[in-house]
């Protein structure tokens, strides 16, 4: 029987080391610190830097999801790649590892007619028998998928095989029309580092997949939504806002600069060594900001 996947579902950040190979001790660490939290399962996706990391790397890092998750919750591996045939190498792989879903963006490079993205995602639905969360990652890479082509996919293969994150702004408005498209059918997660997860909550999400860096944040703001306890909620919420936006405004390598210098902060990473070449560094102001935001969030809890 498949397991359920709902609640709060981390997207792992890679550790590396000097020579950007993964490192493997760190991982384990972030890993045992995702459930001692009480996630209910981890996923790899953008901030794991899949697309930076070689096809074996990728390969590699699945593999050590699993084994390192050791049964603890769901594990949800991204396949999305640049043709159908490498999508579907790493969707296989992700099967014989025994992974309990797959995530995948559209390709990058091509802006692809909807029959193209309909190929390509049908391809992973009927060749792959785990469960398939749609991902658009538009905010970061790649191009918006509409409405219309998620309810054609939702009607195909129905609610237990296709999932949704979507993260085309505004996210919280396409959330709804998406749920409301579906007449409630759709099982949709957000994302964003927790910045929009009041609002996307409210709107009905089956869970959230944020990143490592805040998660006892995150952890602490997703019970106090479910209790209903709205001055915990804006207590803990302000400060991951706060921080959150700090990395938007570098994108994807904003993201990644951050989280990697908090989990190094928080001592479970030992470097914050990102695959190169990237767009950004954390400079001096930003990073006594983040630490400031930092020891607020930490207050919240």
């Amino acid at each position: 029987m498949s397991k359920l996947i709902q609640g709060v579902l981390p997207v792992l950040h890679t550790p590396l080391q000097a020579d950007e190979t993964i490192d493997r001790e760190s991982l384990q660490r972030e890993i045992d610190w995702c459930y001692e939290l009480g996630v209910d399962g981890v996923c790899g996706a953008m901030v794991s830097e899949v697309l930076r990391l070689t096809f074996e790397e990728r390969l590699e890092l699945t593999r050590l999801m699993s084994e390192m998750s050791d049964g603890r919750g769901v594990v949800i591996s991204s396949v999305g790649a640049e043709s159908t045939r490498q999508a579907l190498a790493f969707a296989h792989h992700s099967e014989e590892l025994g992974c309990d879903a797959i995530m995948a963006i559209p390709p990058v490079m091509t802006a692809l007619p909807e029959s193209a993205l309909w190929d390509y995602f049908s391809s992973l639905a009927e060749q792959c028998h785990l469960p398939l969360i749609v991902q658009d990652a538009s905010s970061y890479v790649g191009r918006e998928i509409s409405v219309d082509f998620y309810r054609k996919l939702l009607d195909q293969f129905g609610p237990e095989k296709i999932l949704f994150k979507p993260e085309a702004a505004p996210i919280g408005p396409n959330l709804s029309v998406l749920r409301d498209a579906t007449e409630g059918r759709a099982r949709i997660f957000d994302g964003s580092g927790g910045v929009l997860l009041v609002d996307a909550f409210r709107r009905g999400i089956s869970g959230t997949m944020p990143g490592v860096d805040l998660l006892d944040g995150i952890m602490g703001l997703w019970r106090a939504l479910q209790a209903g306890d709205e001055a915990a909620t804006y207590r803990i919420y302000f400060p991951i806002c706060a921080i959150v936006n700090l990395q938007l405004q570098a994108g994807l390598d904003g993201f990644l600069a951050i989280e990697k210098y908090l989990l190094v902060k928080r001592g479970i990473f030992t470097s914050e060594q990102r695959c190169t070449p990237h767009s950004w560094d954390l400079d001096d102001e930003t990073k006594a900001e983040v630490d400031r935001l930092f020891e607020l969030l930490m207050q919240s809890l």
